[in-house]
């Protein structure tokens, strides 16, 4: 089946490029577009998408609102902001939205279509030098240390082994391999760890170990 594809900008010659670009990559279809944040509701109920192309910066609502309420909802799909501003506090603030990841829009077509592929797989889009230096500017919040160690006490000590391994950036098999569990315990840990800590997907495991220390 191919991957669905929802497509949210201003800019009507960007969501055709996109459109154009990923429609003609196998196994993923885009299958709407949104103008700004305020049609992404009914975009999304109208199409069902698996993954939101989201930009940031949109004259009603914008893409860290929209983002929020796409991931509140049930069964939400997956959002990729995909955004010209690297160094835009709103990409950060994106994540903790519950966006997936982030691309820039000069990221070349070839590594949009395997983002797309990637996030729909349940891989979070990060580009590691941007988001570093994000990473490291939420940490600089008085509290945030303090917060994310309390918050590390509610996990047990192999969800705990779990989520460093989330937050290392590797895949569900590859953490499984390594701590000798089956691919469903280690979904299901994943699972009980975005529960307990009230996180919507991977990138908020990995903001929050960093914020503890641990990455």
């Amino acid at each position: 089946m191919s991957i669905r594809v929802l497509v949210v900008d201003d800019d009507a010659l960007v969501r055709a490029s996109l459109e154009m670009m990923l429609d003609g990559a196998n196994g993923i279809a885009v299958v709407g577009q949104a103008a700004d944040g305020d049609e992404v509701p009914a975009a999304v109920d109208a199409h069902f998408p698996d993954i939101v192309l989201m930009d940031l910066r949109m004259p009603r609502v914008d893409g860290i609102v929209a983002t929020r309420r796409v991931r509140a909802r049930t069964n939400p799909p997956e959002v990729v902001v995909l955004t010209t501003f690297d160094t835009d506090e709103n990409v950060l603030h994106a994540l903790r939205a519950g966006a997936s990841g982030f691309l820039l829009k000069d990221t070349p077509p070839a590594q949009i279509v395997e983002a797309v592929r990637r996030v729909a797989a349940g891989d979070p889009i990060l580009s590691p030098t941007i988001t570093r230096r994000l990473m490291d500017r939420a940490a600089t919040q008085a509290d945030a240390h303090t917060v994310a160690q309390e918050a590390l006490k509610r996990l047990s000590p192999r969800e705990y082994d779990v989520l460093l391994a989330v937050a290392q950036g590797k895949a569900n098999a590859q953490i499984a391999a390594e701590l000798y569990l089956s691919l469903a315990t280690v979904k299901a840990h994943i699972s009980h760890i975005l529960t307990k800590l009230d996180l919507g997907n991977r990138t908020q495991i990995a903001l929050l170990a960093h914020d503890a220390g641990l990455s």
